[in-house]
C-alpha cells in the first residue's frame, strides 16, 4: 500500500477528485495526508470529512522560502510518501525541496505546457487567439511549470469564451486526467526513466 500526500492552498477540487477516484477504484494506495500552508484552506475540511489526516504549515511563520520548505518537507516526510501531489498549491518551491522529492513530485497546470506557464493562463490563451487550450500533468523540476509531461487534455477555445467559461471546461478535464495520472504512477504503469515519462500502455483516463 503506497502513500500519497496532497498539498493544497484552497478548496482543492483536484484533491477531492483524487480522493474520490482512489476510493471508488480501490487504488493500491492511500491518501496518507492533506497538507496546506493556509489554516483556512477549505479543502482541509473536505479531507477531514473523508477521514484523511490533515496538517498545516503556515508560511508566514518562517522568515524565507527555504526555511518554510524545510519545515514543510519535515511534515510531509512524517507520512512517508511515495508520491507528493500538488493540487492547487500556490507556492513557488525552492530548489532544495524539489530535489528532495525528485521523481515523486507531481503537479497539474491549467495550460498545454510548455505554452502559458505561470498565472492567468485562460486569459492569456484567449488573448493569444489560440484555438486549443487545456491542462498538463507533469513531474516538477526546478524550472517553474516545466518538467516531464505525464498527461495532457485538450479543449477547444470557443469564439464567445470568457476566462470563466474556459476555466470551467479546463477544470473538468483536470478532474479527469489528474486522478488517472496519479493512479498510473502508483500502479507502476507510468514511470519516470532518465527524466522522460514512460507509459507501459497508451495513457487513457479511467472513468
Amino acid at each position: 500500500m503506497k502513500n500519497i500526500v496532497i498539498l493544497i492552498s484552497g478548496r482543492g477540487s483536484n484533491m477531492e477528485a483524487i480522493i474520490r477516484a482512489a476510493a471508488a477504484e480501490q487504488w493500491p494506495a492511500r491518501i496518507a495526508a492533506v497538507i496546506s500552508h493556509r489554516a483556512d484552506a477549505a479543502g482541509l475540511a473536505i479531507a477531514t470529512h473523508a477521514g484523511i489526516p490533515v496538517a498545516v504549515v503556515e508560511h508566514q511563520h518562517y522568515p524565507d522560502r527555504v526555511s518554510f520548505d524545510r519545515a514543510l518537507a519535515e511534515q510531509i516526510d512524517v507520512f512517508q510518501p511515495d508520491l507528493v501531489v500538488l493540487a492547487g498549491f500556490m507556492r513557488i518551491l525552492s530548489a532544495g525541496f524539489v530535489e528532495h522529492y525528485r521523481g515523486s513530485l507531481l503537479n497539474i497546470h491549467p495550460s498545454l505546457l510548455p505554452s502559458f506557464p505561470g498565472l492567468s493562463t485562460h486569459r492569456r490563451a484567449i488573448d493569444a487567439g489560440v484555438h486549443f487550450h487545456g491542462a498538463t500533468v507533469h513531474f516538477v523540476t526546478q524550472e517553474l511549470d516545466h518538467g516531464p509531461i505525464v498527461a495532457q487534455a485538450v479543449v477547444p477555445v470557443l469564439r464567445d469564451d470568457t476566462e470563466k467559461t474556459l476555466a470551467a471546461r479546463v477544470l473538468t478535464e483536470e478532474h479527469r486526467i489528474y486522478p488517472a495520472a496519479v493512479r498510473g504512477i502508483i500502479e507502476g504503469r507510468i514511470r519516470l526513466v532518465d527524466d522522460r515519462v514512460r507509459h507501459d500502455e497508451l495513457f487513457e483516463s479511467r472513468s
